[in-house]
């Protein structure tokens, strides 16, 4: 099963090396997970993904645990049950399961920040929800935009996206109620929601940060695709569990703050979506039903940025078809042109 960032693969164990890995000795499977060598679009501020997960399975003891770290490879528990994705509406009411997840954020941000790894040198202190965002908005701005600019130039150009559109949203974003830091997942959408029995896990926690509570709410609500009415039963949800939990500090300003997290994910993503639908096409010959995929992603994009990055339009599926086609046979053209390899 491979996905953005891991190839995971589901093997069986002997029973006698499920007994030294201290699990289940019948009928046990573990996932192996290799990192993918992909372009950065998420910021990592724990690459030992392991070294998180044992923090984190002392407090959500659904998640599963990392067996054992190979350093270029990992062997985690593997976690019975379906992805969201294969699972009919029918089967798990959206209420509960929006009182599942809701209560999920909660008890993730009551893992004692005590217990988790070092932050990168200079991380905003607890509190500072404006460095925070500052962060995310500057990682974008640098390590995904600038970083892929060559590569995407045209592409992004012949689109409608400008050189300095996250710099602008940053001089833009308005002062950010101060609230307390608390570990974030950061990527719970259907793929990584596992259920069984309605019993839920979220699993895949290797874009876990250490932040502003409403950028944890704010990504869940964009991956999830509510529809209006399910984004705002959702959001209730979330303040309740909070509130609940004792911590409704974490809500403080949310109605003000919420939209402007909500807006750096629609521009932030614009740049990866882009990417992707362009990268995925195949090397060589794609149809013209390749291109219209590609291009129908380009523009979804486009279209959920628009607002946020104050593009000036957002290009007609045909105009997208031309921009890919164009950016593809450039691509190809500068691989054709690199020297073969000396044998």
């Amino acid at each position: 099963m491979t996905g953005y960032h891991n190839s995971n693969y589901i093997v069986p164990l002997g029973w006698r090396l499920a007994l030294l890995l201290r699990t289940m000795p019948y009928r046990a499977r573990v996932k192996c997970r290799t990192p993918l060598q992909a372009a950065e679009v998420a910021p990592r501020i724990w690459p030992n993904e392991s070294e998180l997960l044992t923090v984190v399975t002392r407090h959500l003891r659904e998640v599963p645990r990392c067996l054992r770290d190979f350093g270029d490879w990992s062997m985690h528990a593997y976690r019975a049950g379906r992805p969201l994705t294969d699972v009919d509406e029918s089967e798990l009411h959206t209420d509960e399961l929006m009182a599942r997840l809701a209560e999920f954020f909660a008890r993730t941000a009551a893992v004692p920040e005590s217990e988790l790894p070092p932050r990168p040198e200079g991380w905003p202190a607890s509190g500072d929800s404006d460095g925070f965002l500052a962060w995310l908005i500057d990682f974008t701005e640098e390590r995904v935009h600038r970083a892929n600019r060559q590569r995407f130039d045209a592409l992004f150009e012949g689109v409608g996206i400008r050189r300095h559109a996250m710099t602008e949203f940053k001089e833009r974003a308005p002062r950010l109620h101060e609230r307390p830091f608390c570990l974030l997942h950061t990527d719970v959408h259907r793929a990584n929601i596992v259920v069984d029995r309605k019993e839920i896990a979220v699993i895949d926690w290797e874009l876990a940060l250490y932040g502003d509570p409403l950028h944890d709410l704010a990504t869940h609500l964009v991956r999830m695709d509510y529809d209006k009415e399910q984004h705002l039963r959702m959001r209730r949800r979330w303040v309740e569990a909070m509130t609940a939990a004792g911590r409704p500090e974490l809500t403080a300003g949310l109605d003000e703050d919420l939209p402007v997290y909500l807006d750096f994910e629609y521009a932030q993503s614009v740049f990866p979506d882009v990417m992707r639908a362009a990268i995925a096409l195949p090397a060589q010959a794609p149809s013209d039903a390749d291109f219209a995929w590609a291009a129908a992603r380009v523009c979804r994009a486009l279209r959920r940025a628009a607002e946020p990055l104050r593009l000036e339009g957002v290009p007609d599926q045909a105009h997208a078809v031309e921009a890919v086609r164009s950016w593809h046979a450039e691509a190809r053209g500068r691989e054709a042109a690199r020297p073969s390899p000396v044998v």
